[in-house]
Parts: C-alpha cells; sequence; structure tokens
C-alpha cells in the first residue's frame, strides 16, 4: 500500500467546495475514477479566474497528477470518468466554436456553468470564456512538474514578463512529453525560442507590443507583478 507522508509544514494553500458535494454529490458517486475526476476538476476549476470557468478535454487529458490517479490504463479511465459525471450531472459539456478544431470542454453544473452551455447552444460564445479558461502558469507548474517553490515562482514570474502567457505553457508541455520536469530545460526552451523562433506558424520572437499585451492587457489578471 502507498502511503501518504502528510501535510507539510507551514502555509498550505486551500480550496473551498460547496456543502451540497458532501450532502448530495458524494453519496451517489459509486465510482471511484468518477469520484477523483469531479474532486480534481474542482480543484482546477477553483485555481481560475474570470466569471465562467471550463476545462478542456485536452486540459485533463495532460494533466499528470489526474493520470498518476487513474490506475494502470490512465486514458480509458479518464474516458469512462468523464462519461458517468456528464450522466450523472455534476459536468455539463459542450463544444468549442472553431468547428474545424471542435473539442469537448466542461463545466461545472452551476448557473453561471448552465448558462453558459445554454448560450453555447445557441450558437453564441461567451466573451469570457476564454480568459476563464486558462490556467495560471503556476497552476500548470504544480500539476505538471512538482511543488512551487519561492526561487520557482520568482523565476516563473519573470518568465511572464518576457514572454507571452502561450509559450510557457507550451514549453511547459514540450517539458512534461519528453518527461524532462525541471524548470531549468523549460527555461532552455523559451530561450531557444526567443533566438530561433517557435518554428510554428508564426515563427516570429515575441515583440514588446506582445509582452505589454499580456502584462497589461487581457491576461492582466495572471500575472502577479
Amino acid at each position: 500500500m502507498k502511503t501518504f507522508s502528510g501535510f507539510p509544514s507551514g502555509k498550505v494553500r486551500s480550496i473551498g467546495l460547496p456543502e451540497p458535494v458532501f450532502t448530495e454529490l458524494l453519496p451517489l458517486i459509486d465510482d471511484l475514477a468518477e469520484l477523483k475526476l469531479t474532486l480534481h476538476v474542482m480543484w482546477r476549476l477553483g485555481q481560475q479566474r474570470g466569471k465562467v470557468r471550463y476545462l478542456r478535454r485536452a486540459d485533463l487529458a495532460s494533466d499528470q497528477v489526474l493520470l498518476a490517479s487513474l490506475g494502470d490504463s490512465p486514458a480509458e479511465a479518464l474516458n469512462d470518468a468523464l462519461v458517468r459525471a456528464v450522466e450523472r450531472g455534476t459536468l455539463l459539456q459542450a463544444q468549442t466554436a472553431d468547428e474545424k478544431t471542435a473539442e469537448d470542454i466542461y463545466f461545472a453544473n452551476t448557473p453561471k456553468g448552465r448558462a453558459a452551455v445554454e448560450a453555447i447552444a445557441r450558437g453564441e460564445w461567451p466573451e469570457e470564456l476564454e480568459s476563464a479558461g486558462r490556467p495560471n502558469v503556476f497552476a500548470l507548474y504544480e500539476q505538471n512538474i512538482g511543488m512551487l517553490t519561492p526561487l520557482i515562482a520568482e523565476d516563473l514570474r519573470e518568465a511572464e514578463q518576457e514572454y507571452p502567457a502561450e509559450w510557457i505553457e507550451e514549453a511547459l508541455r514540450e517539458a512534461v512529453s519528453l518527461n524532462k520536469r525541471s524548470w531549468k530545460y523549460i527555461r532552455a526552451i523559451l530561450e531557444r525560442w526567443h533566438t530561433e523562433g517557435r518554428g510554428d506558424e508564426t515563427g516570429r520572437r515575441p515583440s514588446e507590443a506582445d509582452r505589454r499585451r499580456y502584462v497589461e492587457g487581457e491576461y492582466a489578471e495572471y500575472i502577479k507583478h
């Protein structure tokens, strides 16, 4: 049996859950993978900001913390758990607006979640969704790399001043896919892209305007100065 070493000393980040989770929802859940998914999704949504919060299937399928909890066949277990959570009514499922790259997205079954799904069904795309769905880089680091130390947190803040948010997220995911789980490796990817370009459809370096847009513009709420 794998054991838990206990909660660390000092200040530990906490999250709040609605009381009906414990009084109404948990007594209904009879599948372990569904239970793990439900609690994990609520944790992930709790880390987001904005009026409407959601997760993409790709976010969950690449979440190493979640996958590590789902046994020997995590992809299959994740699919089954998502189906069960949607059928139970815990999560609401919709699709992104872009038909060419449409993908499933999931909301908690809250008034705001229901309103968002109803709007999407009418062909409307709530403006709040884009910023709400983007987790900050601190959360991504903890979910995929490891514990966030003060030194790493300071490095991440500096990186947010230098690079667009999607660069940091993509570099982090690339490091995870190569099993190079260290900030040193992620930083090396970012520096290479800055010098040589990303090699994507734009292939360009981030301009000062790009950096200012992320620091002061639509993603300013995710930047801690």
